[in-house]
C-alpha cells in the first residue's frame, strides 16, 4: 500500500523555478510557499518575530506556506541559490499542507539521499539547454515529494493528514477514503479497515487528524470535486464521483464547506479553496 499515491494523484505539490544564480543583495519573499536550495556562500534568513538563521553549507530551505521571510547576504561573496515557488493549496485547501512545520531545514550533508536530485537540478539551473525550465520545475516537484516523505517518516508532523499517514492504522483508513471518495463509507467501515474498535478509531483519528473521520471524508470529497470542476467537469457529473446521488445534494454540501457554489469553469482554482471549520461539515 502506498499511502501517498491517491493523495498525490489529486493534490500533488507543484513548484515553479524563478531564480538561479548568485544573490548579492537583500531579497524578500511573500505570498507563496518557497523552496530554496543554497549551494554556496553564506546566507542569513530573517523572519519577523523569530531569530535570524545563518547557513554556510549546501542546504534545502522549505517554507510550505506563504510565510514572509528575507535573505541577507555578504554583497562581496553573495549566495548561490536556486529558488522556486511552491503550490500546496494552503493549510486548508490541500491536505498536504496540514501540519507541516513553518520551515523545514535540510542540510545536504545530513540527507545524502537528496544530493543526486540536487546535482541534477544544479546541472539544469546553470545550463542553456532546451527544456531547462520544465526540467527544473519537475526536479523541484520531485524534491517536494522527497521532503514531504522525510517529514512524515521523521515524525515531525504532529497533526493533520500527513500525521495520520504516518500511523499505519490510520493510513489504511485514509488511503481507502483517498482512493474511493464516492463510496458510502461509515465509521464502522473505516474502523474495520484500520483494525480498531469504532470508539478507539474515532478518538485516535480526531486526535491525530484534527477532525472526525466523516468530517474529513466530506472535506476530501470537496477537494476532489474542486479539482474535477476546475478541469471542466459539469456539476451533475462530479456529484456521483464524490459520493452524492444528486447534483442538488452535492451542491448544498459543496457550498457549505467551501463557502461558494460549485462551478464547472476552467477559472476555478484549487488554490482558492477555503474550508469552513470541520465541525460544520456534518453531511457525508
Amino acid at each position: 500500500m502506498d499511502p501517498f499515491a491517491a493523495l498525490f494523484a489529486h493534490v500533488a505539490p507543484k513548484a515553479r523555478t524563478f531564480f538561479t544564480g548568485k544573490l548579492c543583495q537583500t531579497a524578500q519573499f511573500t505570498d507563496a510557499g518557497h523552496l530554496h536550495l543554497l549551494t554556496g556562500g553564506e546566507l542569513t534568513v530573517v523572519q519577523t518575530g523569530r531569530g535570524d538563521l545563518q547557513f554556510d553549507e549546501p542546504t534545502l530551505l522549505f517554507f510550505p506556506r506563504g510565510r514572509v521571510h528575507s535573505f541577507a547576504v555578504n554583497p562581496e561573496r553573495g549566495a548561490d541559490l536556486v529558488c522556486a515557488t511552491v503550490e500546496l493549496g494552503g493549510a486548508e485547501g490541500n491536505p498536504i499542507g496540514q501540519g507541516l512545520p513553518e520551515l523545514v531545514v535540510l542540510p545536504l550533508s545530513s540527507h545524502p539521499a537528496l544530493a543526486p536530485v540536487c546535482d541534477l537540478l544544479l546541472g539544469e539551473a546553470f545550463s542553456e539547454r532546451g527544456g531547462r525550465q520544465a526540467a527544473l520545475d519537475r526536479l523541484f516537484d520531485y524534491l517536494l515529494i522527497l521532503i514531504v516523505r522525510h517529514v512524515v517518516e521523521s515524525g515531525r508532523v504532529a497533526t493533520g493528514v500527513l500525521a495520520g499517514l504516518a500511523d499505519p492504522r490510520l493510513a489504511k483508513a485514509l488511503t481507502a477514503m483517498h482512493e474511493a471518495p464516492k463510496k458510502s463509507w461509515t465509521l464502522d467501515d473505516l474502523a474495520g479497515i484500520a483494525g480498531m474498535s469504532r470508539t478507539r478509531f474515532a478518538e485516535l483519528f480526531r486526535g491525530r487528524i484534527g477532525q472526525t473521520p466523516i468530517g474529513y471524508l466530506t472535506v476530501w470529497r470537496m477537494t476532489v470535486a474542486r479539482q474535477l470542476l476546475a478541469g471542466g467537469k459539469p456539476v451533475k457529473s462530479v456529484a456521483p464521483q464524490v459520493g452524492y446521488q444528486s447534483a442538488a445534494a452535492f451542491s448544498r454540501v459543496f457550498s457549505r464547506v467551501t463557502g461558494q457554489p460549485p462551478r464547472n469553469s476552467n477559472d476555478v482554482n484549487l488554490q482558492g479553496l477555503k474550508l469552513i471549520s470541520p465541525s460544520r461539515s456534518r453531511d457525508k
